[in-house]
Order: structure tokens, then C-alpha cells, then sequence
């Protein structure tokens, strides 16, 4: 008979570590976000006013599935609401629950909740990812329950589907795209020696977690002395407000064989680096950044161009460039991937007020993201 477990405290999670990585192992679409080893640094750093809410599907005495929860109160438009929703706080693209079945898994977790006494306002189910739980699955889980879900989606992400070969890939670009990409190179090389490195540990369990501060040192130091260590929003891998996080993350990816750095030197100087998590092939780009005195080469276009052709020699099967930066991303994505938010309002907040000026304020962000995805299409 399958039932749910719930288990609110972190620290309970580490005796089901093995099992969460044996079912992460067998997830559609998984990505580094849904380790357990990111949940945990996540929450040392940001769990403080949440209250956790990791649903298990428990099917004959064996964990077959795990839905991965918060429950936190957020200002919105429409004023201070509760929301439940998946840990990931816009680190990365995608997220959705661990498991084989991913429909099966959420049914039952939204099951479990449907008879629970209801302390969340509102269930958000954000980052459904077009490779891994799609919002159609969710939506279908949802309604297994009898509820349903407003989609909408709030932002997108550019995305490089490596099917083929990197000549391939190369023919698909532009005429433009490829002039460039020879000219830099060419104007690269003038400056001197031209080295690409790329980093990836197979994980401690296999005898590699090396984190390599030394290189992730050399990223940090291109980040504070580019433009982007002037940067105010927390955007840069040298922001101080994020440097312990990000730096606790690196450890749990190195340990994991998660991570996945790419530098480029000329004359063994750092001029450019592209900061990246890995799973089964998936990789997220997190941060970019390269030193000023060599943009006039593009030798943040180089490094990118060398990684993309790294990752299709290593069969790499998707690369996530993140959502921003439409325009300047338009040249190397091969398609633009809604991340949508499914927002399920239960019955009682219908007679509340914010909950329901939180539909209307939906309804403008699905608007908004109509506009951004019409103008980054634009010819």
C-alpha cells in the first residue's frame, strides 16, 4: 500500500541519501538542483523563515519517489502571502520532483496535502521544466486530485539542444555568427597563446571531488576586476552578499561531479571563464565573465564557442544558457523554454482578497512574458 512521509527537519534527510541518488539517477530531465547535496546548502544559507516540507512516496516498504517542498511567506503585489513551492529560488531553470514516474510521484504528494490541514495560502509549482517534468504532467497530476492549476509563465530560458555534431550545430548558425566566431579566434591568437580549460571532477564517490579552488580563484578574481564586480544585484560570482553560498555550492558540486568550470588563457593569463553545473549530460550555466582589457578579441564569445564545442564532443545533451540576456543569447540557442509556474489556488481562497488579487497580478506576468519572447524573436 504506498503512503507519504513528510519530513521537515534537513538534517533527517541524510539517512535517505543513497536512495535520493539512486532515484535522481532515474528522474526524467534531472539537473543539479535536485541533489540532495544542494538542498542541503541551500537551506543552511536561505532555509531561515521556511519551513520544509519533503514529501515521500512510499510504495511495498520502498522510497520510489520524493517531492521536494518549502512553505514561505513572500510579499507579492497583492501583499504578504504563503506560498508552497519547490527550493530552487530562481538558481536555476528547472525543477520537479525525483522519481521515476514523475506524475505518479506528484499525485501522490498533492494527495497527501489534499488531506492535511492547510497552513500554505497558495500552491505554486514553479520551474516546470520542458525537459524534465513537464507542466502538462504536473497539470494532469493536479487534476488526478481534482485540483487545478492557472499556468503561466513568467520568464524564459535560451537553451542549446545539442542533437548532432558540433559541425552540425555550426552549419545550423548564421553566416554572420560564423564570421565572427573565426575572427575573434583569429584576433585572440594575435594577443598570444590561446588555452581552453575545462574542469570536471566524476565525483567523490569515484575518488575525484577535488573542488580546485585554485581555478575557481582565478574566476573569482576575473569577476571582481570585470565590470561585474561593480554589479549591486547579487548577479556576479563575486557579489559578497552570495560568495559564502556559491562557495559552499562548489564544494557539494565537486563532491557530487556536479561541477563543471571552463577557463580560457592567453599566455596563461585567465582572460575569460564560464561558471557551470553538470548532471547526465544537462549543464546550467550559472556565471560569465572575462577581463576587460581583452573584449575588443570577444574572448567571452571565444570561451563560450569553445565550451559548446567541448560539450558536444563529450555528448553532452543539452546546454542551459539561462534566462536574460535574450538578444545576446539569440545567436547560439536553438530554442527559447518557457519556465512555467503552475499556481493552484485551493477553494478557501476564493473568499480571501489577496490570494485573489494575486490571479489578476498573474495574469500580467503571463502578459509580460508574451512581450519579452515576441521582442527576442524579433528579426
Amino acid at each position: 500500500m504506498a503512503h507519504v512521509l513528510e519530513i521537515n527537519n534537513i538534517e533527517h534527510l541524510a539517512a535517505y541519501r543513497r536512495h535520493w541518488r539512486e532515484l535522481l539517477a532515474t528522474t526524467p530531465g534531472a539537473n543539479f538542483f535536485q541533489t540532495l547535496e544542494w538542498l542541503e546548502v541551500y537551506w543552511k544559507h536561505y532555509g531561515q523563515g521556511q519551513s520544509l516540507r519533503v514529501l515521500m512516496e512510499i510504495d511495498e516498504g520502498e522510497l520510489v519517489g520524493i517531492v521536494p517542498l518549502t512553505l514561505k511567506s513572500e510579499q507579492t503585489r497583492a501583499g504578504r502571502i504563503r506560498f508552497l513551492t519547490y527550493p530552487l529560488d530562481f538558481w536555476g531553470s528547472f525543477y520537479g520532483p525525483i522519481g521515476f514516474n514523475p506524475q505518479k510521484t506528484l499525485t501522490a504528494a498533492f494527495d497527501y496535502l489534499r488531506q492535511r490541514r492547510r497552513d500554505w495560502d497558495v500552491l505554486e509549482l514553479r520551474w516546470a521544466g520542458a525537459f524534465g517534468t513537464s507542466a502538462e504532467t504536473t497539470e494532469a497530476a493536479l487534476a488526478d486530485v481534482g485540483w487545478s492549476a492557472r499556468p503561466t509563465e513568467p520568464e524564459v530560458t535560451s537553451v542549446i539542444e545539442m542533437k548532432g555534431s558540433w559541425e552540425e550545430y555550426l552549419a545550423s548558425r548564421s553566416a554572420k555568427f560564423r564570421s565572427n566566431w573565426r575572427r575573434w579566434e583569429r584576433r585572440l591568437a594575435e594577443r598570444g597563446e590561446v588555452r581552453y580549460e575545462r574542469y570536471r571532477p566524476v565525483g567523490l564517490a569515484d575518488g575525484d571531488g577535488d573542488p580546485r579552488w585554485d581555478l575557481y580563484e582565478q574566476c573569482f578574481e576575473l569577476a571582481r576586476k570585470s565590470w561585474q564586480g561593480e554589479s549591486k544585484t547579487g548577479t556576479t560570482l563575486s557579489h559578497e552578499s552570495i560568495v559564502p553560498f556559491l562557495r559552499d555550492v562548489h564544494h557539494a558540486a565537486a563532491e557530487t561531479g556536479s561541477l563543471d568550470l571552463n577557463l580560457l588563457y592567453v599566455d596563461d593569463r585567465p582572460a575569460a571563464y564560464a561558471y557551470n553545473y553538470h548532471f547526465q549530460g544537462s549543464v546550467y550555466g550559472l556565471r560569465v565573465g572575462y577581463d576587460a582589457d581583452f573584449s575588443r578579441e570577444g574572448v567571452g564569445s571565444v570561451l563560450c564557442y569553445r565550451s559548446i564545442e567541448d560539450s558536444f564532443a563529450r555528448g553532452d545533451w543539452l546546454y542551459d544558457l539561462g534566462p536574460g540576456s535574450l538578444q545576446t543569447k539569440r545567436q547560439i540557442r536553438t530554442q527559447l523554454c518557457p519556465l512555467t509556474r503552475l499556481t493552484h489556488f485551493p477553494i478557501g481562497s476564493l473568499f480571501s482578497i489577496r490570494p485573489n488579487l494575486l490571479r489578476l497580478a498573474r495574469m500580467t506576468d503571463a502578459r509580460h512574458c508574451e512581450e519579452l519572447v515576441a521582442a527576442a524573436t524579433a528579426s
